[in-house]
């Protein structure tokens, strides 16, 4: 079996959110015809009890603990250097030298970097085979965070998206393949990159459909027979932060002016302040973390993602598909996927629309005919066997 570097800035597993869910399918595919040398950060101390698993497939692995405040402060050194932050942040010389002795000692023959952050430890890739894994154009989310804070904030985030950007455009000339999230996110990042446009590509994220089935969930977490709205996600990350807020104040409650027993569920881990403070609101519940998302998404009337900043292809958006529920997405949100509007899922790009949308579909019985269209979607283009074929031509 060839030997294969994977370096991940998160380590893989378990495959529940965002970055995770792809990392994770990338490393399950490729370790049944390579031995995987994996390199990782580690940046929740709950994460720790899932090495052993990930040691199961791994050849050799090297877990490196990130702790976000001390590296947040490193990060700062970026000023000094005239480089983005995000470098700093994932720096760890102990990292480095176990990489290093990798690349001395063992016959490498493809190195596989997740993430823009994590190219750093590859000083020379014209030695060997190298595919980078942007996923998104990162670059692109600091330009749009630096549009919604206040100075300093905006003048940071957009010295990052300048930066960040020059540094994406360096690895994507000096690796053999660059790849993204989806068709869109590629081109996206061809504009961007004209000098290094024929060797970027896509492979789509997937869904695991069997997992994520309406037929294997029986339970209802909701307490009342009202029509539900569903939001997915990890609740510290400040884009889906961003969407409840902004859904509450400007889209449900002119929904609750129509429809007064309709509530909202916030259902994801760690909800900041701002998160749990909706729960004041009638009709709105933050759950937390939950031990099974399915029942929450199986059982809802509508989900809803109403993101404003978002890059490359969501997952909540996928998993709701899979399990036949009709979405309501903004643009942001649907972006990259594959999916017929009005048909297997519902795009509206303002507030009215929004409110309009949801009202008439809460009060049709065209719910399901969407549904079922959405997961037969899910079934035909993103399945994670036939997706991930395309990883193993991108390398030797």
């Amino acid at each position: 079996m060839q030997e294969l570097l994977y370096l991940v800035h998160r380590i893989p597993y378990p495959p529940n959110k965002g970055d995770k869910i792809r990392s994770y399918h990338i490393l399950k595919h490729l370790s049944q015809n390579h031995k995987i040398h994996l390199g990782t950060f580690i940046d929740d101390e709950k994460d720790w009890e899932y090495v052993e698993e990930l040691k199961k497939i791994c050849s050799e692995t090297c877990f490196v603990k990130l702790d976000p405040q001390v590296s947040r402060i490193r990060s700062l050194s970026g000023i000094a250097t005239n480089q983005p932050l995000t470098l700093p942040y994932y720096q760890d010389k102990g990292l480095q030298k176990w990489v290093n002795n990798l690349l001395n000692t063992r016959h490498i023959k493809n190195i596989l970097v997740f993430s823009s952050a994590m190219a750093q430890y590859v000083k020379e890739p014209s030695s060997t085979h190298c595919v980078i894994d942007f996923v998104d154009v990162d670059s692109d989310k600091w330009k749009q965070y630096s549009k919604k804070k206040p100075w300093p904030l905006s003048w940071l985030y957009q010295r990052e998206s300048n930066l960040l950007l020059e540094y994406e455009r360096k690895i994507a000339r000096i690796f053999d393949a660059s790849t993204f999230v989806s068709e869109a996110e590629s081109k996206f990042f061809k504009n961007l990159a004209p000098e290094a446009e024929k060797k970027i590509t896509y492979f789509n994220n997937g869904v695991n459909a069997e997992y994520f089935s309406p037929e294997k969930v029986n339970t209802n977490p909701y307490k009342s027979n009202a029509d539900i709205l569903v939001f997915t996600g990890a609740m510290d990350y400040w884009a889906n932060v961003d969407a409840v807020e902004w859904f509450t104040h400007n889209i449900f409650t002119l929904i609750r002016n129509q429809l007064p027993s309709v509530e909202f569920y916030i259902v994801g881990s760690k909800p900041t302040a701002k998160v749990t403070a909706l729960s004041s609101i009638p009709g709105i519940t933050v759950t937390g973390s939950v031990e099974d998302i399915r029942p929450y998404i199986v059982h809802a009337t509508l989900a809803v993602v109403p993101l404003r900043i978002a890059r490359g292809i969501q997952n909540k958006v996928l998993e709701a598909m899979a399990m036949a529920k009709t979405v309501v997405a903004s643009p942001q949100a649907a972006e990259g996927i594959k999916a017929i509007h009005g048909q297997e899922l519902f795009v509206e790009n303002n507030e009215q629309k929004f409110v309009d949308r949801i009202v008439t579909q809460i009060k049709s019985e065209g719910n399901m005919k969407v549904g079922n269209a959405a997961r037969e979607r899910i079934l035909e283009d993103y399945n994670w066997k036939k997706i991930l074929n395309q990883v193993d031509k991108l390398l030797l």
